[in-house]
């Protein structure tokens, strides 16, 4: 298992169409955005929120913060012009709706592999759920899953449940076959903005499950996000001490050893690099 160098704690959907919106994102910290054209945008006001998010990407100013476009499917019939418009700004990632298998994958990477665009994929869809691990093992540019939870809920005939208990089989195999491929994995939005403990318990179920981090509807959950999504400093100061223990000298060539009284195993060790890494990670994007 990795972790992603790149922090994706907070993953913010900016509406496309609101022009203010995607300005006030240059100043946000969330570690990353999804401008989108899809779900936010209304029917009539597709193309000019197309021709604004273009248009804000290719003018950057969002510094270290990673800027993903949400497009229509290409089924609809904004999805093909949606496609060639956010290719000719080249965000760092285009996030591909309603994937219900890997054949839906194949059009987009085709044309992104080679301009150095990532791909991601919304699995919303129970086709998506049950095809995760073909779908994880596409290739070529995929990079991320981001969980679709609401539109999961409504295609399962589903209620919401404040501790998700009707979503955890789709969280987990997602989660598993994100990692058993080396893809980020990015949880699904939290729908009460006022609801800031239930955000919290969401957000820390999300971390447990092993995601990334969460995607975000206001700039209210992004702090919190951020906090519960990183290494606590104790985190990393432990990490930091496993790590010493096996690259000391007496331990080079062992397997476990005992640190304070517990058994400590190399895998202990990989997974101390990675919180490491991602505490580096995370302190280089906020001194930014």
């Amino acid at each position: 298992m990795t972790i992603s160098a790149r922090p994706r704690r907070s993953v913010l959907y900016m509406p496309g169409s609101n022009a203010r919106a995607i300005e006030k994102a240059r100043t946000l910290p969330a570690d990353a955005l999804i401008l989108d054209l899809e779900d936010a945008v209304a029917p009539d006001a597709k193309e000019l929120a197309r021709a604004q998010v273009c248009q804000a990407v290719q003018a950057g100013g969002f510094g270290k913060r990673e800027v993903i476009i949400r497009i229509n499917a290409l089924s609809t019939p904004w999805g093909e012009a949606d496609l060639a418009a956010a290719i000719a700004a080249r965000p760092e990632a285009i996030l591909i709706p309603k994937v219900s298998g890997v054949d839906h994958l194949h059009e987009p990477d085709s044309r992104l592999v080679e301009r150095g665009i990532s791909l991601w994929a919304m699995i919303e869809t129970p086709r998506a759920v049950l095809d995760i691990a073909a779908i994880a093992a596409a290739g070529g540019s995929l990079a991320c899953f981001v969980m679709g939870t609401n539109d999961l809920i409504k295609e399962m005939r589903g209620r919401h449940m404040r501790g998700r208990d009707n979503l955890a089989v789709a969280l987990g195999v997602a989660v598993t076959a994100a990692r058993a491929f080396g893809l980020s994995i990015i949880d699904g939005v939290f729908n009460d903005i006022a609801d800031m403990d239930g955000f919290r318990d969401s957000c820390r179920q999300a971390r447990d499950f092993g995601f990334d981090g969460k995607t975000l509807i206001h700039p209210s959950q992004i702090a919190c996000c951020n906090a519960i999504f990183a290494p606590s400093q104790e985190e990393v100061e432990g990490a930091r001490k496993v790590i010493s223990a096996f690259e000391s000298p007496g331990n080079s060539g062992k397997g476990a050893i005992a640190l304070d009284g517990r058994m400590v195993e190399r895998l202990h060790m990989d997974m101390a690099r990675q919180t490491v890494a991602l505490a580096q990670a995370i302190a280089a994007l906020e001194a930014s």
